[in-house]
């Protein structure tokens, strides 16, 4: 087998009746080998300290089919234990490859971890990052791109040209710093600046006249919500985190903090350079940046004054939000299975309020749901629930709707069983705008509102066509309604994607079980799972 840092191999496997033999082949594997370390970089052009991936800021992109099995052998040089986790994909049964502490022991300095998962029932735009510490503030983070297959139709025809865009905030402070400030008790200040592709300045993507180009965007930054608008061009939304949207036309879009999105932008606007502009949404005061879009055979630099985006208008972005919608005429990674657009029709039999606050606990700030802060334990949720360790966490610590008392420190788990429906209902009684992931699934986004959430909000759902996504914003005093299918066996993280109030204690873990062990509906630890606190190696 060759040696480098992508190799593609097929495996075959001969099933044989009598005189007749079928040969299947097994999915693609895509194998990557990354070093992490250290390097310095000038982004906002300051020398400082960044975390690259085989040298790179940002990381290297994968590249991935539909159903195709990733390995990634990740090398940690850096002086910290580290996680990547794969944001948005869904780790079908296989939570032990999510790269959080609540599944994985951290990889430590020296040493290395591969891990093995396959891009199944998914289509867009995602990312990954280091989920340890404030390790993604500085870098550590690239872009995870998965493209259908051949036998796969997708709603718009194949683009002349593919841009991947990651914005992100940017401190000039590293991760050791912020990180410092932070277990000091102190919140952190505005970022210092916003950066597309790790640059502040000076970047170009080069496109024909005529041709039509597909822009993945993704806010990788770990506090402030952006929006972004090329000079002169209208974008037309198709996809939103692996879900294919009807075809709004949009002059800017909104883009929070852990969510990715594509547009198609034609290129029929006269043959010059133009903005490309991302500027923070509910800050004072808003920063920019810019990139070109550079039209081949110009000689005209682009003019200013930059194109004006929104700033504060919460109404603004709650209602474009509401704009963003499934089209139900295209199929998803793999054809629908009968009623999977239904979502609206089926028993909700479960509803989980979780209340997002600031806090101070023993004198120092913390971030809670539902009056919890979440403090990691030494052993993974996932190898003591596997394995029966008594201990590590109970269902008792957190309550699924908001109640009156003290903050406290805790390991939340909330239990569910395999393929509950289940109704997540992020409050926000707080001014400043939220951002709620959940890991292993997708759910629909069926509701927006202002104001405290109450059942007969319910009226106001949209029950047909709400998009299917994995990060959702909330806006100041106010909630956001999903619907997910917990269809995928694990333990899987819900967490603030605003790092500083993850860091300091908002989240929590779901556990989805039944009592079954078969490997239809969850992996068995893998071969070389890494062990730590209270969990041992079995023998």
């Amino acid at each position: 087998m060759k040696q480098g840092n992508l190799l593609i191999q097929v495996f075959l496997l001969a099933y044989c009746f009598g005189s007749v033999c079928v040969i299947n082949a097994e999915d693609p594997y895509r194998f990557f080998t990354w070093t992490v370390t250290y390097g310095t970089r000038s982004p906002l052009g300051v020398p400082q300290q960044v975390i690259l991936i085989n040298g790179q800021f940002p990381g290297p992109p994968i590249e991935g089919v539909t159903n195709d099995n990733i390995l990634v052998n990740l090398i940690n040089k850096i002086d910290e234990p580290l996680l990547i986790t794969w944001n948005g994909i869904k780790q079908r049964r296989m939570s032990w490859q999510d790269g959080v502490l609540g599944t994985s022991c951290p990889i430590q300095p020296n040493s290395n971890w591969t891990y093995h998962f396959q891009l199944k029932d998914q289509i867009g735009t995602y990312t990954y990052f280091a989920s340890t510490s404030m390790h993604r503030a500085s870098g550590a983070f690239g872009a995870l791109n998965v493209n259908q297959r051949s036998v796969i139709f997708v709603p718009y025809h194949k683009p002349d040209g593919d841009f991947t865009l990651l914005v992100s905030d940017w401190y000039k402070m590293g991760h050791k710093a912020l990180r410092k400030r932070l277990d000091s008790g102190r919140a952190l200040p505005l970022p210092d600046g916003l950066l597309i592709n790790g640059a502040s300045k000076g970047l170009a993507f080069t496109g024909e006249h005529g041709k039509f180009y597909r822009f993945r965007i993704s806010n990788v930054g770990i506090s402030t919500s952006i929006n972004f608008r090329i000079q002169g061009h209208m974008m037309t939304l198709v996809e939103v985190e692996g879900s294919h949207t009807l075809e709004e036309v949009y002059e800017s879009l909104d883009v929070h903090v852990g969510q990715s999105l594509t547009v198609l932008v034609t290129l029929k606007a006269p043959v010059k350079d133009y903005f490309i502009v991302a500027s923070t949404r509910f800050t004072k005061p808003v920063l920019t940046t810019s990139a070109i879009l550079h039209y081949k055979g110009s000689k005209t630099r682009p003019s200013r004054p930059l194109p004006i985006g929104p700033t504060y208008h919460i109404h603004w972005s709650m209602k474009q939000a509401r704009t963003i919608r499934l089209n139900l005429t295209a199929n998803a990674a793999r054809p629908n299975p009968q009623g999977a657009f239904h979502y609206g029709t089926i028993p909700i039999s479960q509803t989980l309020v979780l209340a997002n606050a600031r806090t101070k606990i023993n004198g120092k700030l913390r971030y809670t749901v539902n009056r919890v802060s979440y403090v990691n334990p030494t052993t993974p949720l996932k190898l003591a629930d596997w394995y029966n360790i008594p201990g590590v966490f109970d269902f008792k610590t957190i309550k699924n709707i908001p109640t009156p008392g003290p903050s406290i420190l805790g390991t939340s788990v909330l239990d569910f069983a395999l393929h509950e429906y289940v109704e997540f209902v992020f409050q926000n009684n707080e001014r400043s705008i939220q951002s709620w992931h959940i890991d292993g699934t997708n759910a629909y986004v069926v509701g927006y509102g202002t104001g405290t959430w109450n059942v007969a909000m319910r009226k106001r759902y949209n029950y047909v066509d709400a998009v299917s996504r994995h990060t959702f914003q909330v806006y100041p005093m106010s909630w956001t309604s999903v619907l997910a299918s917990l269809d995928n066996k694990g333990m899987w993280n819900v967490r603030s994607q605003i790092w500083s109030r993850r860091y300091l204690g908002q989240e929590l873990y779901v556990r989805v079980w039944n009592n079954e062990r078969s490997l239809y509906t969850e992996a068995e630890p893998p071969l070389n799972a890494l062990y730590c606190g209270k969990a041992k190696r079995p023998v």
